[in-house]
Parts: C-alpha cells; structure tokens; sequence
C-alpha cells in the first residue's frame, strides 16, 4: 500500500526535529509513520510530537494528501468516554465512525485524532462536568463552573500538522464555525465546509442543543433555513427514510 505520500513522509520522520524553537514558536514533527487497514479502509497512520503540550497526536491519511488541495478533513478530539465506551451523553464516537467510513470511501482524506479530551480540560475534569450535568447544568454551565471557557481546544497544533503534510488547501468535515476560523488564523486554506451532522438520540440531544444555542455549532434542530453550504447534506447509516426526508425538506 506504499504511496507518493508515504514515501514523502517517511523522508520527514528521519529528518531532525525542529531546531531552534522556543515555547513561543509550534513546532511539529512527524516521528513514524504505518500502514493502517481497518474495518473503515486502509489508511496510514502518521504519529506527530510537538513542543506545546505535551501529547502525541496522530493522522489518519487515506490516498494521496501530499501537496493535495482540496483534501477532506475531519479533525476530532479525544473522548474516552464515547470513542471507546460508546457513551450516550455525546456524538463523540459517531462522529468519528462516520467520518473515518467517509473518508474511507473517497480516494483522499485525512482525519486528525487530537489528545484534547473533553473540549481540552480532561477526563478528570470533564467527568466532573458530567456531575455537575447530572445536577441539571448543561455542558458550557458546567465547564464554566469549573473556571474553564466553553471550549478550551486549541486547534494550532492540527494546523502544524496539516502544514507538515504540505497540505494546500482542505475541504474541512465539521458543524463547529470555530475549528474554520481557528485553522484559517493559522494558515490553513479551507476551501468548503462539509456539513457532519449524525441523528441525536435521547441522552445527548440537550448537549447537541447546548452546542448550537451556546457555542455556535451548524446543526439545525427545528426545520430552520439551512445554510447554503448545507444544501447537500450528509446521509448516514442508520438513517430512517423520514429522518432523510425531515433534513431534505
């Protein structure tokens, strides 16, 4: 499954780090790469390091993205509790099925799986948003309870990362206006938003809403006038025939 791109990129790993950054200045750097077939596609798996904090963060590539444009890509942040336990709270883990399914159906793609667990405050913390939830908070009450901002993430690292892939311009797979502007801010071409929108269901609906009342997200809950790059939207598995309707008409 050798590729232009994993060619390219297993020139960078044994290239040096970065030299003569400060904590001032992000550096990344591309420390291995893997062939990874999964039960969503063969993709590659590329590991990152960096100096900002701390983490080790990974893409996800499938095809050609090296000096690509137009690349689609689905940048998702660590959630233990719904990547790996399938918690109903959230959309973490549907989210990131359908967008490796997604990706795994077209010729190129890249997803960024980021070590920013629980809107970046941690598990420790977040789990202690989830009791405060419990007590009748929503999600950003909760992290403001706990002196943290709505959303504490960080998005210049992924853009490090796409810069490292010598990605030229992405087509980005998202509901959250804040990940556009925070990528264009650190160079990143965004040529189209891909709208990422998956069913709710009955313990993660109030969260979902939160998300669009307080922080911005395009999601349309109540047959409002759809954005104009939302006039194609998703289908996903599971689907039935009137949930398409509802978000058609």
């Amino acid at each position: 499954m050798t590729t232009h791109t994993h060619e390219q990129i297993k020139l960078m790993v044994a290239q040096s780090a970065c030299d003569g950054c400060t904590r001032d200045i992000v550096c990344v750097h591309i420390a291995a790469i893997a062939e990874l077939p999964s039960r969503f596609g063969d993709f590659h798996i590329v590991a990152f390091s960096n100096n900002q904090d701390g983490k080790e963060h990974v893409a996800i590539i499938k095809g050609e993205v090296y000096d690509a444009e137009d690349v689609p890509v689905r940048l998702h942040s660590e959630c233990l509790t719904g990547d790996v336990i399938g918690s109903l709270r959230c959309d973490c883990r549907d989210q990131l099925e359908a967008s490796l399914k997604k990706i795994g159906e077209m010729e190129k793609g890249i997803v960024l799986y980021l070590r920013q667990e629980g809107r970046g405050i941690g598990l420790i913390n977040k789990i202690r948003a989830y009791s405060l939830q419990d007590q009748g908070l929503d999600t950003v009450e909760a992290n403001i309870a706990l002196g943290f901002r709505d959303d504490e993430r960080d998005y210049s690292i992924a853009a490090h990362m796409l810069h490292s892939l010598q990605v030229k311009s992405i087509r980005l797979m998202t509901n959250n206006p804040k990940k556009i502007s925070q990528l264009e801010y650190y160079g990143v071409k965004v040529s189209e938003r891909i709208p990422h929108i998956l069913p709710s269901n009955e313990h993660n609906r109030f969260y979902l809403e939160t998300k669009v009342a307080k922080s911005g997200h395009m999601i349309d809950f109540h047959g409002k006038e759809h954005f104009s790059e939302q006039s194609d939207l998703p289908i996903v598995e599971g689907m039935t025939e009137d949930q398409v309707k509802a978000m058609v008409d």
